[in-house]
């Protein structure tokens, strides 16, 4: 985790990409990786890859592809497939029958164990949280005290 997160530390921007349930894992890797490191990172439903993130991609653009074998994973891989074409640098975030289907090409893979898919979700929410902490120890920010970031509303 921690020589996945050194590549992605001088990242000016980072793309999460999710399909069906992994699309909100998604957006919260994003939004942690935002929160404590400071990168720019959007989170995207795998299928809309084709309706503006697309044009965002190029080889210094990390690509973090959420892709567990589930009954989504060819199409996730069809769009991972569409990132690799562009140049942009994907880290696959599988278990080992899917690194061993799709993870030729990619910049980095991080292998999970297998699970059922209704139990994903939980435990690829790990390496998203991880990647954004391991990321932000890297670029050598305070994981505990990141910058204008409200972690208590007041109510008036």
């Amino acid at each position: 985790m921690s020589r996945s997160a050194h590549l992605i530390a001088p990242a000016r921007d980072v793309l999460y990409l999710g399909r069906g349930q992994d699309y909100p894992l998604a957006l919260e890797g994003a939004l942690k990786l935002k929160e404590i490191s400071y990168i720019h990172a959007e989170g995207y439903a795998s299928g809309e890859l084709k309706h503006g993130p697309i044009a965002l991609i190029d080889n210094r653009v990390p690509v973090i592809v959420l892709a567990p074998r589930d009954a989504l994973f060819d199409k996730t891989v069809s769009n991972m497939q569409e990132v690799m074409a562009r140049h942009g640098k994907v880290v696959l975030i599988s278990d080992a029958t899917g690194i061993a289907e799709a993870g030729a090409g990619c910049w980095k893979t991080l292998t999970l164990p297998e699970v059922a898919a209704q139990f994903a979700p939980i435990l690829y929410s790990v390496p998203a949280q991880l990647l954004a902490y391991h990321t932000a120890i890297a670029k050598g920010t305070d994981v505990d005290q990141p910058r204008n970031l409200a972690k208590s509303v007041t109510v008036e």
